[in-house]
């Protein structure tokens, strides 16, 4: 994915940066959060985005404020073309829109930029109020994949796993 600023009608996203980190690991460590995104400390957060190869994490700013993480990873086969993505973001912003502002960003970002076809997101299943965010800018369920990822108690959970094509938007 090109990294440029992309911005929505009020959140910026921009390339995610080593000074980024540690307010990001605070986010993660927030009890609403890390129940979905569990087992962080710094050495997994830095392997997971800027130590991985395959994903481009994005930075969400809102006025100028860092507030949360979009993580995309692309599928470059011209036959598959498709991207996931991951969201997280800060437990006192969530219910303000900005989720779906940060959504809408980045699926536009990936369908009309980048050209990818189809785009992925597996939300814990037990995750119902992120599942109704993704609904609400057009992801549909596509199934559910069992036993998919630890939780915090060490056990595995169902994920829900859903996609979006480009027209679905909205």
């Amino acid at each position: 994915m090109s990294e440029p600023i992309l911005y929505g009608d009020r959140v910026a996203l921009r390339p995610l940066t080593e000074a980024d980190l540690p307010r990001l690991l605070e986010i993660l460590l927030q009890p609403e959060v890390a129940e979905w995104w569990p087992g962080y400390h710094m050495e997994r957060l830095r392997a997971d985005t800027l130590g991985d190869p395959d994903a481009t994490p994005l930075a969400v700013e809102l006025d100028g404020d860092f507030v949360g993480l979009v993580i995309v990873t692309e599928e470059s086969d011209p036959y598959y073309r498709s991207a996931g993505i991951d969201i997280a973001l800060d437990a006192s912003r969530v219910g303000q829109g900005l989720g779906s502002d940060t959504l809408r960003t980045v699926l536009r970002h990936l369908f009309d930029v980048e050209g990818h076809r189809r785009i992925t997101i597996d939300p814990a299943l037990a995750n119902v109020r992120a599942i109704g965010a993704y609904e609400k800018v057009g992801f549909k369920r596509i199934g559910v994949a069992r036993a998919y990822e630890k939780g915090p108690d060490g056990t595995f959970h169902d994920n829900l796993l859903m996609d979006m094509l480009a027209d679905e938007l909205q």
